[in-house]
């Protein structure tokens, strides 16, 4: 190889990029971050994903804008999905501290799920209850 092709003396060599198919997401989780465009996840989402698969608990910290509600709201997808779900049973109740990231979440499971056979509501506060009770 010629000096001009080489790496500098001590660089490190580059890292293959992870991409979503590395992460262990179901064909059909995979399928829908596609159809949004994605290909790469952020780093957030690289780490996150495949322990959050694994059944461990996580806590992130990342800008905002970098996927933190998708580095868990696709693997938890992929959980809900291979379990055993009883009819009209709640099985995940997720409480987010304002109506816009409650709204960000309810959009990533539609979003991300479709190609499951999920149901999602969002219940905030200030809308009626009867509306929303008729979606539970």
């Amino acid at each position: 190889m010629s000096p001009e092709n080489s790496a500098p003396e001590g660089a490190a060599e580059a890292q293959p990029q992870t991409t979503f198919d590395d992460l262990g997401l179901s064909e059909e989780t995979l399928r829908a971050v596609k159809e949004t465009g994605y290909n790469t996840p952020t780093p957030i989402q690289a780490q996150a994903i495949p322990e959050v698969l694994k059944g461990r608990d996580v806590l992130g910290i990342a800008q905002t804008g970098t996927g933190k509600t998708a580095a868990f709201t696709l693997p938890m997808i992929d959980i809900l999905a291979a379990g055993r779900a009883r009819a009209r049973m709640p099985r995940t109740l997720i409480l987010e501290p304002t109506r816009e990231l409650a709204a960000q979440v309810h959009e990533n499971f539609i979003k991300y799920g479709q190609n499951h056979k999920l149901s999602v509501a969002l219940l905030i506060g200030g809308v009626s209850f009867d509306e929303q009770n008729k979606i539970l």
